[in-house]
């Protein structure tokens, strides 16, 4: 059984729960992020539903789980939940939080979770892991930020409100571990997006999956696609909704190309097939009929690649063409790609062909 003590967090401090927490508790639990992201907080949250989430943090000391309340190591104002529960079947232990709307921005969750997580290892914990919603960047970037390392995705792992299952990320951290933040091997677009005034990239999200599904289902997409088939409904919202936490992961990036006037979906553009240690990736795209021409593909190109080139360790970026695909071949020569190989029967075709591939690539110290 853990003992219940007050552990410092840098400008939070982690402390028993007490009866005066039960107002913050039920306005932080009124938050759509809060509800969208635990599923078993009752809706309407009421001072009721509280004070029975007190009486069971007791519980959890009891049955040798931890339950602290984040609160400013100054004034004690209470900030958030947080916890630790034991699975004995796995020598595992779990970490749990919520963090008020009006504490976020300041660290408050990271703090909290590294400290807990430190603490538990010094009273035995071999192993500590931490599961986030596919969809919850926050909470993702918070593991990495404590020291977590990413370990995979628990498909259909949590119920929700609705009866539909919902995929988990794993995150754990062991006791040898030196807890040091884990920076992902691809960041953030500086300001949350990339733009040369003209064209703007932004992160694919679950919004943008209307949009997605028309372009890759118009005709002259799907003939360059690998493989060429058209995508269903099911396998686009799959990929909205995880694109963000395959970045994180270091699988690759997916991002949108609009206008950056209007912010009008004109197509999409990724860096795939990532190779750390040979410090190479790949880029494709697609863009609607109705941007063509403009010079929008060759924009968001470029765009990616510098991104990629000034802030990650990839020093080549390779892209493949059809060799009848003439436009594409344009954007890459314009774009400062250098014409490689011809690889015959690389890519799979319809009814069991192979297709040909023109493979492109581009150097990070070569000039355009």
């Amino acid at each position: 059984m853990f003992p219940q003590d007050v552990i410092p967090a840098g400008s939070v401090v982690l402390r028993p729960l007490a009866p005066t927490d039960t107002e913050a508790i039920v306005r932080a639990c009124a938050d759509p992020e809060i509800v969208r992201f635990l599923p078993l907080i009752p809706v309407p949250y009421t001072r009721d539903d509280a004070l029975q989430y007190l009486e069971m943090a007791e519980q959890d000391w009891k049955s040798g789980g931890a339950a602290f309340a984040i609160a400013d190591a100054k004034t004690g104002e209470w900030l958030g939940n947080i916890g630790l529960k034991p699975s004995r079947l796995r020598s595992t232990n779990e970490i749990g939080y919520l963090v008020a709307p009006w504490a976020r921005g300041r660290g408050v969750a990271t703090a909290a979770t590294a400290a807990l997580a430190g603490w538990g290892f010094g009273h035995g914990v071999e192993r500590v892991e931490l599961l986030a919603d596919v969809e919850n960047l926050a909470s993702q970037r918070v593991a990495l930020a404590a020291g977590f390392r990413h370990e995979g995705v628990r498909r259909g792992a949590e119920q929700q409100r609705d009866g539909t299952r919902r995929d988990l990320v794993s995150f754990a951290r062991l006791r040898g571990d030196s807890g040091e933040r884990v920076t992902p091997f691809l960041p953030d677009f500086p300001g949350g997006s990339l733009t040369d005034g003209i064209v703007r990239l932004r992160p694919l999200t679950p919004a943008d999956a209307a949009d997605y599904l028309a372009l890759h289902n118009l005709p002259d997409v799907v003939r360059y696609s690998v493989p060429p088939e058209p995508r269903s409904a099911e396998q686009v919202e799959e990929r909205c909704r995880t694109a963000g936490a395959t970045r994180l992961a270091g699988g690759g990036v997916e991002a949108v190309i609009t206008d950056a006037a209007t912010g009008a979906f004109a197509g999409e553009i990724q860096l795939s097939n990532l190779a750390p240690p040979l410090g190479q990736a790949m880029t494709g795209y697609s863009l609607l009929p109705a941007f063509r021409g403009r010079g929008f593909t060759t924009r968001a190109v470029n765009l990616l690649v510098d991104w990629a080139f000034e802030h990650t360790s990839l020093s080549r970026i390779i892209a493949g063409t059809s060799p009848t695909n003439v436009a594409s071949q344009r954007v890459l020569e314009r774009a400062g790609f250098t014409r490689e190989a011809l690889l015959r029967g690389l890519l799979p075709g319809p009814d069991g062909t192979r297709l040909d591939d023109l493979q492109w690539y581009r150097l990070r110290d070569a000039p355009r």
